[in-house]
């Protein structure tokens, strides 16, 4: 939405006439061949107001509700089957794409770019860890911390090392059953369930085979092989209450998901629109539904028509 919002308002921008310096006429969907003054103020200006409106969105459904403490740690790697550790992986990579991207877009180059979009990402990550290391139902999470570093480390070095994603994390999402047993910790609305019913989450690493077979036509660049991991039967962090409140809840397995499916890579598609090139980038981080298998631990394999 970030790359969306900037890309949508350079419009304007691009109309104008070239400035003392030079700076060529550019069409909103170009990108600048050199550092360009105007799309970087437009960046750090959108940066900026989006950041603390996002903090104030998050502290509204994770922390308002919760009694404030003292700065504190907390280990939390044995909850939710470690869903919310992929989670956070899957949060710091999806920050750090886009925004290099626009980077990229206001000429800052790849290396360069990359290194923006990753560190404003691990930034903004990390203030979500203070929130919760103030926060007395949690606390500062050095696992949480190191998966928000995975994230931000997968997105980094495949640009610095290929200049392209070859490996891309997706995210998908649907409407789980245990959700109703306990709201108040899993979501009540949907938008605050995407949020937080890990048992409805999948989390996606996508390899896309043609990228690796540079020169060899046959393979469509935009079919890729997609690993999911997801759990569900969760109630609870490390272990689901037989009751809150007195109210009983039932008993569910607990158990985690392993998936293996294809993704059609929208970004790969060949088009010469700039717009839907941007487009199909923001959309690439999230798995689009198509057929599976699911594998679980003590379960026969299970096959899916589509699978979201």
């Amino acid at each position: 939405m970030l790359l969306l919002a900037l890309q949508s308002a350079s419009v304007a921008m691009a109309q104008e006439k070239s400035d003392s310096s030079g700076i060529p006429l550019l069409s909103p969907w170009e990108n600048a061949t050199r550092p360009h003054p105007g799309r970087t103020r437009l960046i750090a200006g959108t940066t900026l107001g989006l950041y603390p409106l996002s903090m104030t969105w998050l502290y509204a459904q994770w922390y308002k509700d919760y009694p404030q403490s003292g700065f504190h740690f907390f280990n939390d790697a044995g909850e939710w089957e470690q869903m919310d550790k992929v989670a956070h992986a899957w949060d710091a990579y999806s920050i750090a794409k886009p925004l290099a991207r626009t980077f990229r877009w206001a000429g800052h180059g790849t290396h360069r770019s990359a290194l923006y979009g990753a560190g404003i990402a691990f930034l903004y990550q990390t203030t979500i860890e203070v929130f919760d290391g103030f926060s007395a139902e949690w606390g500062f999470s050095v696992p949480d911390m190191l998966a928000n570093s995975f994230g931000t480390g997968a997105f980094l070095s495949q640009e610095l090392l290929w200049q392209e994603q070859r490996i891309t994390l997706k995210y998908s999402f649907h409407l789980s059953e245990y959700a109703r047993f306990r709201p108040e910790v899993l979501g009540e609305t949907f938008p605050e369930r995407i949020l937080k019913d890990y048992n409805g989450m999948t989390c996606w690493a996508v390899l896309n085979p043609a990228s690796f077979l540079k020169g060899n036509e046959k393979f469509p660049r935009w079919l890729s092989v997609a690993i999911g991991y997801g759990a569900d039967g969760m109630t609870g962090g490390e272990e689901n209450p037989p009751a809150v409140d007195g109210v009983p809840i039932p008993s569910f397995e607990r158990r985690r998901q392993f998936y293996l499916s294809v993704d059609v890579e929208l970004s790969r598609i060949r088009t010469r629109s700039r717009f839907l090139k941007a487009v199909g980038s923001v959309i690439n981080l999230i798995h689009l539904p198509a057929p599976a298998l699911e594998i679980s631990p003590g379960r026969s394999v299970k096959g899916h028509w589509l699978y979201f």
